[in-house]
C-alpha cells in the first residue's frame, strides 16, 4: 500500500492534469476505466491541437482517441451561437457494418438527436454535430461541396491503414489531401512498421501531427500449435518469442512425426492411402471445437480459408453431436433470430438454407462469410459478441470487419487464395487475425492456435508471429472521376501538383533519394574502375569493347544454332513412323528404341511413343535430341502392342537389340566447332582484335578483369536511372495522360474547363466510370424496361470470382442490344487507354445478368440463385445481395444524372423499386 506522501503526490500529479487538460479531464469521468497511456498521450495531443496518428494493436483501445475529438467536438454546443458551438466531428469507417456499429455506439453515448449516420444504404439526421459515414461519403462531399462540411472541426479515419486496398485506398489519400486545413485529423491504425513515414507525409499535407505507436496488448496473447491431439506452446517464454525461438519440445515431436509419416507408419488405410504414400490426417474440426470447449478456450474465431469450408465445418460439428449451449441460451438464440428475421419471405427462408443454420446457431456454432445473406451475418455477429454463438467458423474478411474479439483464435492453415492465386499469410495478416484473441475486461489471456500439418514449419510460424515489419503501401492512382473532380475545383495546374503531394507519390520520391545516392555512389566507382583498367600499350576501352563485340556475336551464333538444331529434331520427330529405330543421343534414356506411336497432327511439339532396348516405355521430346533423330532401320511392331505388358516389352526390346546396330553410334552428337568460325564477321573482329596494342600487354588480363567490373557496374547503374525517372513525377504523368484522353473524347475543353459532359462523368462514382459516362451520352440505356436497364448496368459493376471461360448468356431483346453497345465502348475506351499507355477499364462482366433480371421482374429467389453464371452451382445468396446493392446504387446514381434523359431517371428509379424487396429490401432498411 502506497504512502500518504505518495498517495498526496499522486493527487497533486493529478490535479496539474486536470487544469492542463480540463476537456480530457471530463472525457476520462465518463470512461469507468483508466486511459492507458498511448491513449492520454493522443488526446493530450489532440486537446492541444495538433492532428494525431495512433497505431496500435487491433484490441488495445485506438477508438477512445477517436471518441475524444467527438467530445472535444461537442464540449462547446451549450453556449449556443459562439462559434465554438458550430463545430462538428465526422468520423469515418472503411466498411458499412461499422460505420453502424460506431454509429450505434455513440448514440448511446451522446443520444440520438446529437449524432447521425450517412453510408451507402443510410442517411439518419445527416445535419447532426457528429455524422458517423463510410470514407467514400467524405470523398463525394468534399468534391461536391457540401454546405454540410461548414463548421467541421474534426475528422477520424478509422481503420486507415485501408489506404493499402487496391481497391478502395485512393480514396482515404483523396479525403486526406482536400480537407480544409483548419479541419484536424485524427488516423487510427493498425501497427505498421512504417508510422514514421507515413506521420511526415500527414505532417506535410496536414501540418502539425503527433504520433503514437504501442506495440503493447492489453490482453497478452499466448501462441500455440496444434499437431493431432497434442497442444504446443509454440514458445517457452517470452524471451524466446523475442528471439523466433522454437519451443524445443515442438520441433522435436513434429520432426518425430514427419519421420514416422516418411517410414509409411502415418499412412492411411482408407482411400488416398495405401501404396501412394504418407498421407497426414490432422484433427478433425469437431474435435478441436471440442477441445477448445474443455480447455476453457471459448469463444473462438476458426478461421478457414474458404466459403465451402466454413459451412462445411458447421455441418461436420453437428454431424458429430456438438453442443455448446445451455436451454436458456437456446432459447434466447431463437428469440433473436426470429425476431431479426421476420421481413424476409417464408419461401426465401428455406432458400437460404435457414433451418440449418438456426440448428446451428442453437448449438453455439456458426459459420461468417461474404456469401451468407448480410441479415444471417448480423445475427452470428450479435450472437458472438453476447457469448451465445461460441464457435464461428470464418474467412479472413472477419479480421477485417466489426468488433468480435474471442478468447481463442484458430489458424487451420497459413495459405489462402487472393483472387488469383493461392499465397502465404503475411505477418500483418497473421497479425490482423491472432489479434482478435483476448477479449478486454474479460480474458486475462487470449490464445492463438495454429494447426501443425506437414507443410507447416513451426519454425514459420514463429517468424510470423514475432515479425513486425508490414509497411504501409499507398495504392492510390488517378481516375477519371478524380481528375474531372480535381480539374474542376481547382483547375489543371494545381490539381497535378495537388496529385504529387499524395502518399503514393511521396513514398515514390523518398526511395528515388536512395536510388540517386547509389547512383552517384556508383558513378565515382566506375571512374575509379577505369583507372584500374588504363593501359599504357593504348586505348583499353577500344579494345575491350572489341572482346564485348565477339563474345556478343558468338552468344548470337550459338542462340541461332541452338534454335536450328531444336527445329531440325521436331521436323525429324513429325516424320517418324509406327516401327522406326532411332537411337535418343542424351540422358537417361540415350541408347536405341523403337517408334510405337508416332504422336503426329496433334498441337505443340511431337512427342513420339518408344520403346528403349532396356525396356522402358515413355514419350520423348525434342529437348532429348541434340540432333535430328535418324531413322537407322525398321522391325515390325505387332498390330495390337501393349506396351503396359512387362513380357510384350521384353520381345520388342530384345528384336530392337537384334539388329546388331551399336547403342551409342560412332559420335556423341557433339556440336560441330567449324560453324562459329565460318562466320565472316567474327573473324573480322578476331583479327582486329589481335591487331590491337592492347593485346599484347602483358597485364591484359587484369585490365579486362576491371573493365568488366565497369561494365557491369556501368549497366546496373543505367537500370537504377531509369528507375529514378520512372518514378520521379509519375502520378502527375498518369494524370497528363489522363486529362488528355479525357479532352479528346470532350469531357475536358482544351482550355481546361469541365464541359456539360465532365461535370456529368464527376457524379458517377464507379470503377467503370468513364464507360458508364459513355453509356449515358450515347443514350445505350434508353428505351429499356426496369428489368432490362438493371441487367444491362450489371455488367459494368460485376465482377466474377472465378474466371469462367464462355461467356454468359443474356436475356433477349433491348438487354443484349444494350450489352452489345457497351462492350462496343469498352473496346474503344481500351484502345485508346491502351494507346496512351493507361491502365485499362475493366472488360463488362456478363455474369449477373440473368439474375438481377429474374429478380427486378418479380422471380422468387430459389430460381434467380439458379440462374446465376457459376462454375459450381448456384450464386451465394450473399453475393447476389452485394452484387444487387451496388446494382441500385449505380441505378441511383443514373437516377440523379443530369446527363441521362428524364424518361431513363424515372426507368431507374422504378428499376430500384423492383429490386429493393424481399432479401434487399431487409438489406435496404437494416
Amino acid at each position: 500500500m502506497s504512502s500518504p506522501a505518495e498517495r498526496y503526490a499522486a493527487a497533486r500529479r493529478r490535479a496539474a492534469q486536470a487544469s492542463a487538460f480540463p476537456a480530457l479531464d471530463e472525457f476520462s469521468l465518463d470512461l469507468g476505466f483508466d486511459l492507458d497511456d498511448f491513449q492520454r498521450e493522443a488526446c493530450e495531443a489532440l486537446e492541444r491541437g495538433s492532428g494525431v496518428l495512433v497505431c496500435a494493436p487491433t484490441g488495445a483501445g485506438k477508438t477512445v482517441v477517436g471518441e475524444f475529438a467527438v467530445h472535444l467536438a461537442l464540449r462547446g454546443r451549450p453556449g449556443g451561437d459562439a462559434p465554438a458551438a458550430r463545430r462538428k466531428c465526422f468520423y469515418t469507417t472503411p466498411i458499412k457494418a461499422l460505420s453502424n456499429q460506431k454509429y450505434h455506439d455513440l448514440v448511446d453515448r451522446y443520444g440520438a438527436e446529437q449524432v447521425g449516420l450517412l453510408t451507402g444504404d443510410n442517411a439518419i439526421n445527416g445535419d447532426a454535430p457528429v455524422v458517423v459515414m463510410t470514407t467514400e461519403v467524405l470523398r463525394n462531399m468534399l468534391y461536391a461541396g457540401s454546405a454540410t462540411l461548414e463548421g467541421l472541426a474534426y475528422v477520424v479515419m478509422d481503420e486507415v491503414h485501408y489506404l493499402a486496398d487496391r481497391f478502395r485506398g485512393g480514396v482515404w489519400e483523396e479525403v486526406i489531401i482536400h480537407l480544409p486545413e483548419s479541419v484536424t485529423l485524427v488516423s487510427l491504425s493498425a501497427t505498421v512498421s512504417n508510422a514514421e513515414e507515413f506521420a511526415d507525409w500527414l505532417v506535410t499535407v496536414r501540418g502539425e501531427t503527433a504520433v503514437v505507436v504501442s506495440e503493447h496488448r492489453p490482453v497478452p496473447l499466448w501462441q500455440h500449435m496444434l499437431v493431432g491431439k497434442r497442444m504446443f506452446d509454440l514458445f517457452h517464454d517470452a524471451d524466446a518469442a523475442r528471439k523466433h525461438d522454437v519451443h524445443p519440445e515442438l520441433l522435436r515431436y513434429t520432426r518425430d512425426t514427419m519421420r514416422r509419416l516418411e517410414l509409411g507408419e502415418g499412412r492411411s488405410a482408407g482411400p488416398g492411402g495405401g501404396r501412394r504414400g504418407p498421407r497426414w490426417r490432422g484433427p478433425m474440426r469437431p474435435d478441436i471445437v471440442d477441445r477448445l470447449d474443455r480447455e476453457g478456450l471459448l469463444p473462438a474465431i476458426l478461421f478457414i480459408f474458404s466459403r465451402a469450408g466454413c459451412d462445411a465445418a458447421v455441418q461436420q460439428c453437428l454431424a458429430a453431436g456438438l453442443r455448446l449451449t445451455s436451454p436458456e441460451e437456446r432459447a434466447e438464440i431463437r428469440r433473436v433470430v426470429e425476431s431479426r428475421v421476420t421481413a424476409i419471405p417464408g419461401e426465401d427462408l428455406s432458400v437460404l438454407g435457414y433451418w440449418e443454420w438456426l440448428d446451428g446457431l442453437e448449438r453455439g456454432l456458426a459459420a461468417h462469410h461474404a456469401g451468407m445473406l448480410p441479415a444471417f451475418k448480423e445475427v452470428v455477429e450479435e450472437l458472438f459478441v453476447r457469448g451465445l454463438v461460441k464457435a464461428v467458423f470464418a474467412t479472413e474478411t472477419l479480421a477485417l470487419g466489426i468488433n468480435m474479439p474471442a478468447r481463442c483464435v484458430v489458424l487451420e492453415r497459413l495459405v489462402k487464395f487472393n483472387g488469383e492465386a493461392h499465397v502465404d499469410l503475411t505477418p500483418g495478416e497473421y497479425t490482423q487475425l491472432t489479434g482478435r484473441a483476448g477479449r478486454r475486461g474479460i480474458d486475462v489471456e487470449g490464445h492463438a492456435v495454429v494447426v501443425w500439418s506437414p507443410e507447416t514449419d513451426p519454425r514459420h510460424v514463429a517468424g510470423l508471429a514475432s515479425t513486425r515489419t508490414y509497411p504501409l503501401r499507398s495504392s492510390f492512382r488517378p481516375s477519371y472521376n478524380m481528375a474531372v473532380n480535381l480539374v474542376g475545383s481547382v483547375g489543371a495546374a494545381p490539381a497535378r501538383e495537388l496529385l504529387e503531394s499524395s502518399f503514393a507519390q511521396f513514398q515514390a520520391d523518398r526511395s528515388v533519394v536512395g536510388l540517386a545516392r547509389q547512383v552517384q555512389r556508383n558513378t565515382e566507382t566506375i571512374e575509379a574502375y577505369g583507372g584500374e583498367a588504363a593501359c599504357h600499350h593504348g586505348d583499353f576501352d577500344e579494345y575491350f569493347a572489341l572482346r564485348v563485340a565477339i563474345a556478343d556475336r558468338e552468344r548470337a551464333i550459338a542462340r541461332q544454332g541452338q534454335s536450328q538444331r531444336k527445329a531440325a529434331a521436331v521436323a525429324s520427330l513429325e516424320r517418324l513412323r509406327v516401327g522406326d529405330v532411332i537411337r535418343v543421343p542424351s540422358g537417361r534414356r540415350a541408347g536405341l528404341a523403337v517408334v510405337l506411336d508416332p504422336a503426329t497432327g496433334g498441337f505443340g511439339e511431337p512427342r513420339p511413343l518408344v520403346l528403349t532396348q532396356d525396356r522402358w516405355a515413355g514419350r520423348v521430346t525434342p529437348g532429348d535430341f541434340t540432333t535430328p533423330a535418324e531413322v537407322l532401320t525398321r522391325i515390325r511392331v505387332p498390330k495390337h502392342f501393349n506396351h503396359r505388358s512387362p513380357a510384350a516389352r521384353r520381345d520388342l526390346a530384345a528384336a530392337v537389340s537384334g539388329t546388331g546396330l551399336d547403342r551409342h553410334g560412332g559420335r556423341r552428337g557433339g556440336r560441330s566447332r567449324q560453324a562459329a568460325g565460318e562466320d565472316h564477321r567474327l573473324s573480322q573482329l578476331r583479327v582486329e582484335l589481335r591487331a590491337h596494342p592492347c593485346h599484347a600487354c602483358p597485364d591484359r588480363e587484369e585490365h579486362a578483369r576491371w573493365a568488366e567490373r565497369r561494365r557491369r557496374l556501368e549497366r546496373d547503374t543505367e537500370e537504377l536511372r531509369e528507375r529514378v525517372s520512372g518514378r520521379t513525377g509519375s502520378l502527375a504523368r498518369t494524370f497528363d495522360r489522363i486529362v488528355a484522353l479525357l479532352t479528346a473524347r470532350g469531357y475536358l475543353a482544351a482550355d481546361g474547363e469541365v464541359t456539360d459532359a465532365g461535370r456529368m462523368l464527376a457524379r458517377i462514382w464507379t470503377e467503370a466510370d468513364l464507360l458508364v459516362a459513355e453509356c449515358l451520352r450515347r443514350r445505350v440505356w434508353d428505351g429499356l424496361s426496369p428489368a432490362e436497364l438493371a441487367a444491362a448496368v450489371s455488367v459494368v459493376v460485376f465482377e466474377a470470382r472465378r474466371d469462367v471461360d464462355e461467356r454468359a448468356s443474356l436475356p433477349r431483346g433491348g438487354v443484349a442490344d444494350a450489352v452489345d453497345e457497351t462492350l462496343k465502348l469498352w473496346g474503344d475506351i481500351e484502345a485508346d487507354e491502351a494507346a496512351r499507355g493507361l491502365a485499362v477499364t475493366r472488360e463488362p462482366d456478363l455474369g449477373f445478368a440473368w439474375p438481377i433480371y429474374r429478380w427486378a421482374r418479380g422471380e422468387a429467389l430459389a430460381k434467380v440463385l439458379a440462374s446465376g453464371h457459376q462454375i459450381d452451382g448456384e450464386m451465394p445468396a450473399g453475393d447476389f445481395v452485394r452484387w444487387a446493392r451496388q446494382v441500385v446504387d449505380l441505378l441511383g446514381q443514373v437516377a440523379d444524372s443530369g446527363g441521362a434523359s428524364a424518361e431513363l431517371r424515372g426507368t431507374a428509379r422504378q428499376a430500384i423499386a423492383a429490386v429493393n424487396r424481399g432479401v434487399l429490401a431487409y438489406h435496404a432498411s437494416a
